[in-house]
């Protein structure tokens, strides 16, 4: 902006920058009980990269259709449209859709944001996208409420594109309602108690676990005997990779540890706990990441389809959301709209679902060809008739009729009506 725009009043903005870790480094705010973590440490913990690879992988993984609305208030696949393609084979020519999709859901739950830059054809129409790194993208926020998207490259050369040519996906709204914030600095106190205790750990995994202590003498030596006594102990205990573990000590010389043992101070069940609250964080089930401790095959199967209903079909709203909004215009929404498939995932074992599938034909609302579209089978001559019981009709409807049925008399004379079970086919 020049300087006599600055004068004119002409244009205001508010620079939103992205969480950068080495700068808040640089700044004092390191990983402490209410300071800054890194997302990039956090993020390796195995609970936590466990968490993003089965969000990241099954939303990913889960077909995302541009669907069109008919008049008749039914919906249709629109595989001719160019965003079709993008969402659903390939985000740009260098990368696939799963490539693309998973790329933004990792960005969105380690920084908070993700970032992508929309291509267009002539007709307006998204024909590519485009992912970019969080820590390469700052927000301004105009003065007219509007926002435009300040992208650096490798080389240092920056690129402003208008808010009509970024897909920003946003974990949670922060303060300023235009930066998402991430899980991670959310649960900060969390992962920061995780990573202390995972670097304990291999801290005393880098000692071969052995106790730290003090030997006592029983009477006052010089401080040569001192140190030849350590050093000594130090090439016995520490200066060899294999020890038989028996030491002699000599001359009423004693041994007093001074650490506590991992069991005696819980640090292995204190670990275990932090792994329960980082999968809490990002609402994944504890036997999905493979904390089994308390698992039964019961709470498996039900905790596997908790994280389709509690974790992934709200993320996949979200990003359902966002995706309309910026890829569609606002004359394309009243026409198309973005949706993941996640039918898939609650669809149980084989036989619950064709137990599913028989419920449905017999009363008429699965066709033939439905199920075997399900079961990604072709469609088949006459698969889209549906059932009907013939008991079934709308209240107020039924008429008095002369019952129709043969009489059937059985061996000792009584009669009775013959039972049919039959179903109608409808149109």
């Amino acid at each position: 902006m020049s300087l006599i725009s600055r004068f004119l009043g002409r244009e205001k903005r508010e620079a939103v920058t992205t969480s950068d870790p080495a700068l808040a480094e640089f700044l004092g705010q390191r990983a402490n009980g209410a300071g800054f973590v890194d997302p990039s440490r956090a993020s390796g913990l195995a609970v936590a990269q466990a968490c993003i690879s089965v969000i990241s992988q099954n939303l990913a993984a889960m077909p995302m259709n541009i669907y069109e609305r008919s008049a008749n208030g039914r919906r249709e696949r629109a595989t001719s449209h160019p965003l079709h393609g993008v969402l659903h084979d390939q985000f740009n020519p260098q990368m696939t859709a799963f490539e693309g999709r998973e790329f933004l859901l990792v960005s969105l739950l380690t920084m908070g944001n993700a970032f992508a830059r929309i291509e267009t054809n002539m007709r307006g129409q998204v024909i590519g996208l485009y992912p970019l790194h969080p820590s390469t993208v700052t927000v301004e926020k105009l003065d007219t409420g509007r926002l435009r998207y300040r992208v650096t490259d490798a080389r240092g050369t920056s690129k402003v594109l208008i808010q009509e040519e970024v897909l920003h996906l946003k974990y949670r709204l922060s303060q300023d309602g235009v930066m998402g914030v991430s899980p991670i600095q959310l649960a900060r106190e969390t992962f920061s108690l995780a990573l202390t205790q995972q670097d304990q750990a291999a801290r005393q995994a880098s000692r071969a676990f052995r106790a730290e202590g003090a030997l006592v003498f029983p009477q006052k030596i010089n401080s040569d005997s001192k140190a030849d006594a350590l050093q000594k102990m130090r090439d016995r205990v520490e200066g060899q990779a294999e020890t038989s573990g028996i030491l002699v000590l000599d001359g009423g010389l004693d041994w007093k540890s001074l650490s506590i043992s991992a069991k005696d101070a819980e640090f292995l069940d204190s670990r275990k706990l932090s792994n329960m609250d980082v999968a809490r964080t990002f609402s994944v089930p504890p036997t999905v990441v493979g904390i089994t401790d308390n698992a039964t095959y019961s709470n498996v199967d039900g905790e596997s389809r908790a994280l389709v209903v509690r974790c992934l079909a709200p993320m996949a709203r979200r990003v359902e959301q966002v995706m309309n909004v910026a890829l569609l215009t606002s004359e394309g929404r009243k026409r198309y709209f973005v949706e993941h498939d996640l039918a898939g995932l609650m669809r149980g074992d084989m036989k619950a679902r064709y137990e599913a599938y028989r419920i449905g034909r017999e009363w008429g609302w699965l066709s033939p060809n439905d199920i075997r579209a399900w079961e990604n089978l072709k469609g088949i001559k006459g698969g889209e008739e549906y059932l009907s019981p013939l008991n079934m009709t709308v209240l107020g409807d039924r008429k008095d009729r002369e019952d129709t049925r043969p009489k059937i008399r059985d061996s000792n004379g009584f009669s009775f009506k013959a039972i049919s079970l039959r179903f109608r086919v409808v149109g």
